[in-house]
């Protein structure tokens, strides 16, 4: 016969600064397209398109993670209003 255990309950999620670093991404491609630009000056333009995408996803990114973070603010009850507690008179 099998061992069969309860199921743990699920860790917490862990609090990251997905802004943070999607915004560090974003601009270290900026930077990668004004060095392709202004250094490299490729005579082929997939270094240049590349970056562009780079940026270009960077920005969707920050727009997609602050919309989620506001979301789940919206929806997430303020501490301490649970109403499940009893109201002192």
């Amino acid at each position: 016969m099998a061992h069969v255990s309860e199921r743990r309950p699920d860790p917490t999620p862990l609090r990251t600064r997905d802004t943070l670093t999607i915004l560090t991404g974003t601009v270290l491609w900026a930077v990668a397209l004004v060095v392709v630009l202004l250094v490299v000056r490729p005579a082929d333009t997939r270094l240049v398109w590349t970056c562009v995408a780079g940026v270009g996803l960077g920005l969707f990114g920050l727009l997609y993670v602050r919309r989620r973070d506001a979301r789940v603010r919206d929806t997430t009850p303020a501490s301490g209003l649970s109403g499940s507690e009893p109201h002192s008179p």
